[in-house]
This record gives C-alpha cells, sequence and structure tokens, in this order.
C-alpha cells in the first residue's frame, strides 16, 4: 500500500514485532474507530491515531490528550500506520526505529462533530488543518479539535484542543495520572537499560552497577505547597550505596569508590543479608546519645571506645528481581521498613520521617535536635540515578560549602602548624578564589593536615595575578589535591564566605565537582508583571525546557528579565522571528514570524512588511522594551532572532556579520582564523566585535549604522572571507555547496542580507546546557575558550563582574568605503 511506503521504509520487520501493514485489514462497517497509545521511546510521548481512508492517521503528542480546554496539546504529525496498528502493545526492540515500550493507553471510536458528515468530509478537513471530531473511548470523550498551526516552520505541527462540553474538566489534566505506576516502570526500565527488561538485580549489580548512581538532592530554601513531602533527617556522614548479592557486598561512594576496607565492619555485618537488593543510605559515626561526627569516618574502622558506625538506609533501589527506582518514594519506603524489620542487621538502621508535613514544624523539630537540616522528598517521586532533582530538597539550618585546598598561610603567636587555609571552587574549569577558613580545627587536625600540606607545596598560583587573596604575602599554594567541608554563615557580594568554620576534609568527593552550591529558591508557576500601564502574566514557569539538566521555563524567563537591557540596543525597531519551544528543548520546535494583531496584549507592537520570497504580508514583532522580549520568551521562544537592518531602513543594515562555521573542524582552528579576520580589520581600520554563536562557531560584528546598501555590506564581507580564506587555503572555505566544504569553516558572508536573522549578542540556544550567545573580548580568544563555559547560568555572575565587551559599539562607526581602499 502506497500511503504506508514511509511507515514501512523505517521499518525492520525481521527485529520489529510491529504488523507490516500489507495485510488485509478491514474497517468496521459503521464507525471509525481511534487509538491512544502510550509510546516511551527516545522521549515518553503519546501517539494519537484515526481510523480514516484505510490507515490511522497519526499525531505525536509529547505530554498526551487533555481533557482541560485551556490545554493546548502540541501534535507532530507523522507517517501514516497501518490499521492493524490499533491493537498493537509491547516491546519495539533497541536498534530498531522508535524503541521502547508501547501499551495503550484508551481507544474507541470517534464521529465527525458535524452530525452529516461522514469520511470524506473528514478527509477534506484533513486537508484544511481544522478536524472537529467528538471521542467515544474509556478515557477521552467528548468534543475535540485537531487544529493545524499556522505559523509553524512545515505542515506538521499540529495542536489537539478539547472543547468545552460536558466531558471538559476545570483543572490540570496529565494524562500521566491515569497510567499505573506498574506500566511506567515498564517503559522507564527499558530506556534506562537499553536492554531486555528481564534482567535480574543480580545481573544488574555485577555488570552494570555505575547504572545505580545515587540522585542527589538540591539545596532549597523552602519546599513546595501543591506537593506531598516527606521529612526526614539531614544526616552527617559519607553517602554509601550498598550493592547486596546473596553473600557479596559491596559498599560504594557517591564517586563509585569502595568502602569496604575503611568501613570493614559494615560490610561483614550486612554479609549476613540473604536477599539480594540495593541499598542507598549514610555512614555516620555516632555516639550512644545519637550525636555524629563527620571528622572520625576519614580513618574508618576502628572507631574511638564511645563512638560506632550506623548505616542509615532512606531507599530501596532494586529487591530481588525488581528494580523499584520507578515507583513512587512512600512504596519504596514501605518496602525497605519492612526489610529493615525483618532482616535485624546490627547498625543498619531506617532513616525515621518525621512525624509531621508542615515544613516549618520539621524545621523546629531539626532545630532543637541540634541537626544540620531536613531532607524533603516528594512522596510520588521516582529515584533518578546520578540526577540532581528538586523533588529531594536540602533545607539547611547552617549552611556548608564544599572547597579545595590551594593553600595556607603560615601560623601566628602560640599557634602551630599553619594559620588559615586558602579556599577555591571549581568555576568554568578554573579555580575561583572564595576565601580562606582558620577557626574550627583541632590540634590533632592541625598537626595531620599540616603533614599532609607540606607534601603538595607548590609554587604556582592557582588563580589569576589579579586576583587578591586575603594574607597572600604569608601564603604557601599547594597542588589541588584536599577538599574541606566548612560551615559558614552567608555569601558575600563578591562571592567569597562569611564566617567560615574548618569541619572536616573529604575523601569521598572529586575535585572537579567541587562548585559553589546555590539554595534552589522557589518558582511560582504564574506571576504578574507590571511595567508602567503594561502588564504581563508570565505562565507555567515550573515546566522543565532543559530536562537533562532540570533548567525550567521559570530560570529562562528570569535570565531574559536581567539581560534584557543589555540585549535591547540590539533587538530595536528591528524585526524579530520567534524560534519557539513550548515543551523544551527535547520536543518539536517551529519558527514563527508572522504574529496576528490580536494576539497577546494590546501594547505589543507590530508592522506588516511584505515577504521577498512568498509576496505575502507577514506581521512582524517589534521588540523595543523589556515586557515585550518576557513576552517573547513566556511564548516559548528560547531563542531571539532579530533582522540585521530595521523596519525603517529594510536594505541598508545596522551591522555586518562574518559567520565562522565549523562544519565538524577543530575549534582551536575557528579561533585562529576569527584572529585573523581580526588582524584585517584592524589593519584596515575598522572597528569589529566578537561573540560565540552558542552553538558551535563565531560570529564577527561591525557596525555599520545604516550607512550602506546590504550589496555594499555583502561585497565587503565577501573581500573580507576571501582575504582570510587566502591565510586558511586548507582549512577554510567560501564555497556555499555543503558537499564542497567538508570538515572546512564555513565563512558564511550570506547572512548580510534584508529579512536575514541571526541570534542576538545574550541570546540562549535551545541547546544541551543552555549555552547563550555571549559578547568577548578580542583576547578571550584563545585555545582555552569553549562554547559550554558560557551558559545562562554563567553568563549572570560574567555580567556582575565583567565589564560589558561591547559596551562601546554604537561609538565605533566603520568607514567600509575607506577600508576598502586599505585592503
Amino acid at each position: 500500500m502506497a500511503k504506508l511506503n514511509k511507515y514501512q521504509q523505517k521499518r525492520d520487520f525481521d527485529k520489529t514485532k510491529e504488523p507490516k501493514g500489507d495485510e488485509k485489514t478491514r474497517r468496521s462497517a459503521k464507525r471509525l474507530r481511534f487509538v491512544v497509545q502510550r509510546h516511551h521511546a527516545s522521549r515518553l510521548h503519546y501517539d494519537f491515531r484515526l481510523e480514516m481512508d484505510g490507515v490511522l492517521k497519526s499525531w505525536a503528542i509529547p505530554k498526551g490528550p487533555s481533557l482541560h480546554p485551556k490545554d493546548k496539546r502540541l501534535a507532530v504529525m507523522v507517517e501514516d500506520h497501518p490499521l492493524s496498528y490499533r491493537t498493537f502493545e509491547g516491546e519495539i526492540p533497541k536498534g530498531s526505529y522508535g524503541f521502547g515500550m508501547v501499551a495503550i493507553f484508551d481507544e474507541g471510536y470517534y464521529t465527525p462533530l458535524e452530525k452529516s458528515h461522514g469520511e470524506k468530509e473528514l478527509l477534506a478537513e484533513l486537508e484544511s488543518g481544522n478536524i472537529k471530531i467528538v471521542l467515544h473511548g474509556k478515557k477521552l470523550k467528548g468534543e475535540f479539535a485537531l487544529v493545524r498551526m499556522k505559523q509553524a516552520q512545515d505542515d506538521n505541527a499540529w495542536l489537539l484542543l478539547k472543547h468545552n462540553d460536558k466531558y471538559a474538566v476545570e483543572h490540570a489534566y496529565d494524562a500521566e495520572d491515569e497510567v499505573s505506576a506498574a506500566d511506567k516502570a515498564v517503559g522507564k526500565r527499558f530506556r534506562k537499560q537499553g536492554v531486555s527488561t528481564t534482567k535480574t538485580a543480580e545481573d544488574s549489580t555485577t555488570t552494570n552497577s555505575s547504572a545505580f548512581e545515587p540522585m542527589l538532592a538540591v539545596l532549597a530554601t523552602a519546599t513546595t505547597e501543591d506537593d506531598d513531602w516527606i521529612f526526614e533527617q539531614k544526616l552527617d556522614g559519607f553517602r554509601a550505596i550498598a550493592h547486596l548479592s546473596k553473600k557479596n557486598v559491596q559498599l560504594r561512594s557517591r564517586n563509585g569508590k569502595s568502602f569496604n576496607k575503611q568501613f570493614a565492619s559494615l560490610a561483614k555485618a550486612l554479609k549476613t543479608n540473604e536477599r539480594s537488593l540495593i541499598l542507598d543510605g549514610e555512614i555516620v559515626a555516632e555516639d550512644a546519645t545519637g550525636k555524629s561526627r563527620f571528622q572520625l569516618l576519614q580513618h574508618g574502622d576502628p572507631l574511638p571506645a564511645k563512638y560506632q558506625l550506623v548505616y542509615y538506609v532512606f531507599d530501596l533501589l532494586m529487591l530481588d528481581d525488581n528494580d523499584l527506582r520507578d515507583y513512587p518514594f512512600v512504596e519504596r519506603r514501605d518496602l525497605l521498613e519492612r526489610w529493615v524489620k525483618k532482616a535485624k542487621i546490627p547498625h543498619v538502621r531506617l532513616v525515621e520521617s518525621l512525624q509531621t508535613e508542615n515544613e516549618q514544624e520539621a524545621l523546629k523539630i531539626a532545630k532543637d535536635k541540634n541537626w544540620e537540616g531536613i531532607v524533603a522528598k516528594i512522596s510520588d517521586s521516582a529515584y533518578l540515578s546520578d540526577k540532581r532533582a528538586d523533588s529531594w530538597r536540602k533545607l539547611k539550618l547552617l549552611q556548608s560549602q564544599e572547597a579545595i585546598i590551594v593553600g595556607f598561610t603560615a601560623a601566628a603567636g602560640s599557634r602551630v602548624g599553619f594559620g588559615a587555609l586558602v579556599l577555591a571552587v571549581m568555576y568554568n574549569k578554573k579555580f575561583q578564589y572564595i576565601g580562606n577558613v582558620g577557626t574550627g580545627f583541632t590540634d590533632v587536625q592541625l598537626q595531620e593536615l599540616s603533614t599532609q600540606l607540606s607534601k603538595i607545596k607548590t609554587t604556582k598560583k592557582p588563580f589569576a595575578t589579579s586576583i587578591a587573596v586575603a594574607n597572600e604575602n604569608k601564603v604557601t599554594w599547594v597542588k589541588p589535591k584536599l577538599i574541606a567541608e566548612v560551615t559558614f554563615s552567608e555569601w558575600t557580594a563578591d562571592d567569597h564566605l562569611r564566617h567560615p568554620v574548618f569541619k572536616a576534609l573529604r575523601h569521598d568527593k572529586k575535585i572537579q565537582d567541587i562548585t559553589k552550591v546555590e539554595p534552589l529558591v522557589e518558582i511560582v508557576n504564574e506571576r504578574e508583571l507590571t511595567f508602567g500601564k503594561k502588564k504581563l502574566t508570565l505562565s507555567n514557569q515550573k515546566k522543565i525546557y532543559w530536562p537533562d539538566e532540570g533548567i525550567t521555563k521559570g530560570d529562562l524567563l528570569n535570565y531574559y528579565e536581567q539581560v534584557g537591557e543589555l540585549m535591547l540596543p540590539y533587538l530595536k525597531d528591528k524585526p524579530i522571528s520567534m524560534n519557539r519551544f513550548p515543551n523544551g528543548i527535547k520536543e518539536t520546535g517551529f519558527f514563527q514570524k508572522d504574529v496576528d494583531k490580536n494576539t497577546g496584549p494590546n501594547w505589543l507592537k507590530t508592522v506588516a512588511l511584505e515577504s521577498e520570497s512568498t509576496g505575502n504580508t507577514v506581521n512582524y514583532l517589534i521588540c523595543n522594551d523589556l515586557p515585550t522580549l518576557l513576552w517573547i520568551a513566556n511564548m516559548g521562544s528560547i531563542e531571539i532572532n532579530p533582522w540585521l537592518a530595521t523596519y525603517r531602513k529594510k536594505t541598508k543594515p545596522v551591522f555586518a556579520v562574518l559567520d565562522l562555521d565549523p562544519n565538524g573542524t577543530d575549534f582551536k582552528e575557528v579561533i585562529a582564523v576569527a584572529n585573523t579576520a581580526h588582524d584585517i580589520l584592524d589593519q584596515a581600520g575598522v572597528p569589529n566585535f566578537i561573540k560565540t554563536s552558542g552553538s558551535t562557531g563565531l560570529h564577527i560584528y561591525i557596525y555599520v549604522a545604516q550607512q550602506y546598501t546590504f550589496d555594499v555590506v555583502r561585497d565587503f564581507m565577501e573581500m573580507l572571507a576571501e582575504l582570510v580564506h587566502e591565510q586558511h587555503p586548507d582549512t577554510t572555505s567560501v564555497d556555499r555547496s555543503p558537499s564542497k566544504r567538508k570538515k572546512k569553516i564555513y565563512l558564511d558572508f550570506m547572512q548580510n542580507k534584508r529579512a536575514q536573522t541571526i541570534v542576538a549578542p545574550y541570546s540562549v540556544r535551545p541547546k544541551s546546557g543552555a549555552t547563550v550567545s555571549t559578547p568577548l573580548e578580542w583576547n578571550e580568544l584563545n585555545d582555552d575558550l569553549s562554547i559550554a563555559q558560557f551558559s545562562m547560568n554563567t553568563l549572570l555572575t560574567r555580567i556582575e563582574s565583567k565589564q560589558d565587551p561591547w559596551k562601546n559599539i554604537f561609538e565605533h562607526k566603520a568607514n567600509l568605503k575607506k577600508a576598502i581602499a586599505a585592503f
């Protein structure tokens, strides 16, 4: 069947059990059928399929269908599927197209909304991009519409809408709430392991132990009101994952180091266990009253007589052949409690949960008992190995920070050993000074630390020479091998520790993982801003836009709110093209140029311009103020793409641009090419500025101030590209044909044309790490430069600590005609 060619070309039916579609499958005589299948593929999504024209017309819906009329679910149309796919469930094996688990979420029949219509009219609605139907399913009932998005980049982007009828709900709807925990676990486990779902616990503990790295809690200032939280004591010990397989025991630190020898007594005690399981907990040294002493853990067994080792367990990841990580925390904890009571292993205890659901009461209990703080966990949260997730939160009564010891000062007075430790954290792969700590040491610690420090002395200062270190004339530098944990009252304005007190050395952390820990500040899901007479509502701020990093839409809006004043001069009067990702970077995005005048608040400014390619009128958005910028970001436009010219002078650009596209070339060569262009322009007397693209390359900007037409500017940039190419003939290309410039840096001067957009300075990109197109000083172009070091998180710190490299760009107007003569 020709309609199924694309479906069949994508699949190897020797590997997958999906139906081929060449069998004779008749539609029912009276009713058209529909099915919604839950598909845990590379990302969890739902497939919405309507029987029509002898096949299943299909749409992938990332968030699943909704019964809430206010929800507009993105639906991406995919290839037609055979009618027999309607009953398909099960595993699509690894290596196959769409590998994962498929389960039927809902099924039934459907009818056209217009009772007089039939299949012929439905096909016409499909063609027009507006299908109105009534679903008769078990979960999905009532009137729905599928509407093609007019401004989408292609014809595949649709919206699934629920009409406000008697089956509609008045509250938020999540299809996942209708799915059993067991079904969720099967799909997630299949994706995590990429292997058969029948793998046993014993296999996992011996062959894939890295898959069971600990879930990490985020430091936070509060919990959320809408979630059900369980509160536990924040322990003061070493995090440890215990792999128990019959008589075999492996105690591992959070970075994979074996604790078996260091805590041999605990390892021996755990060998009495008769079951195969994986535990998560913390090893604590405590006295008979339950008071812990972290410093005693450094040397391990044996402890002083009045202290004992206790392994406090708080989670159960695997029990016999069952991976429990996708089950709700409250269920995992219930199983753990039963195991602890039955196993009765000495020095293995369950961390008790506090008998309160109130955060303030939990903190009061912690304060009364002199705890460091509490850990809050959402009762139905899954266990996310090697992830920091805000479903687990640390709420501290006293702040603490791990820091790298990079030096020490000389002792003064009667003190022996040293005066203070010089501390640092990692920032952008470099050491950042955070202050000195000179209190909290016992005499034994002073002696032991002095011995260790004397063995790692160096003459090399780890910071830039311009960074001032307290009492630097008394400092002896050391190699960065030791990690200290300190408590402190707060961070100062210049990112130094205030009132730090030494607590202990840490041996369970890696140097590269020691960064400044910032508490998570809870984001409200919706907030309203007022700018004079302009009001703006920022919505869905808790929505995750970068799943791997846990970065939310609220984080994006906060970033643009803070950098807006720096960006706006580059956007002024320029038509904007929005690159929208309403469901985050892992889902399908689309470009939107045309903005309906009735869209959004009445203060939005648009201009009607004729498209050169189609001749149609396009209503372009103009972004001249912060509320408009935030409205754009609130629409899910992660990226801000302005024209190079204003709408007032469409043929005369404000900037000339040379885009250096690496094409897979070593980035160090891109830097070398950029510096060559910089030298050429400097010799010709042309002021020039550099920024990262935020993706893979670099952009060289010249402020031409609407003096020349695009033709003149493009000819000049082509001349520059040719001169650069002459000096780098083996690694660059000016050829537009991709096949002729493979593995060569493309010197793209063709960006300089009417209606061409380019990512704005300080714009975030929909890329891994939330990278930002960042203006640079030319002296920053060295071999240490990388695109990844400039992200949404690091840029805010950079802006606070460094003067804007492009601060004076509008004061340096280029004279291209004079420069041509210099060439």
